[in-house]
């Protein structure tokens, strides 16, 4: 098993994986990007994310997706959005190995801290986390605006020069 970042080439796998992500997290029907996407926002010339690939004997077993954020407490930090292994490759270190990788591109790069979402429904993923010495929020909530709603924000705010 290697890990490596991830190149242009690896868009099929990648997108493959998120797939694999999206129904194993209870919505096989959420994904609303396609690889052209994948490929603009992850390769073009300004990257909005970077990836990497577990990679067992030519065949990408899991990934970990993630991007630079900005904490004013803290400073510079990294955001996990997706850690995912296909279960057949699980219970071999992989996603330890995945999680260990982004961690210490976290450090090279003097983040203070990684940060990631986890369902509440997930238990495995939520002991695996926190053996690896994560912190679960209690108080914290994440909220969103999407489509319409997003849309309808934007429009309500004062117009930009």
């Amino acid at each position: 098993m290697n890990i490596r970042l991830a190149t242009e080439a690896d868009v099929p796998a990648i997108f493959t994986l998120i797939h694999a992500l999206a129904t194993y997290e209870r919505e096989p029907d959420a994904v609303q990007i396609g690889e052209a996407e994948l490929r603009r926002d992850g390769f073009g010339p300004r990257p909005l994310f970077e990836c990497l690939i577990a990679d067992d004997e030519g065949e990408a077993a899991g990934f970990a997706l993630y991007f630079p954020i900005y904490s004013t407490w803290r400073g510079p930090s990294l955001h996990l959005e997706d850690l995912f292994v296909q279960p057949s490759h699980r219970g071999r270190s992989i996603g330890k190995a995945l999680l260990g990788y982004v961690a210490a591109i976290a450090m090279e790069r003097g983040c203070a801290r990684l940060q990631w979402d986890v369902l509440d429904w997930n238990a495995p993923a939520i002991d695996f986390y926190r053996s690896c010495g994560a912190v679960m929020l209690e108080p914290w909530r994440i909220m969103r605006v999407s489509g319409a709603a997003l849309a309808r924000l934007a429009n309500s705010s004062t117009p930009r020069a």
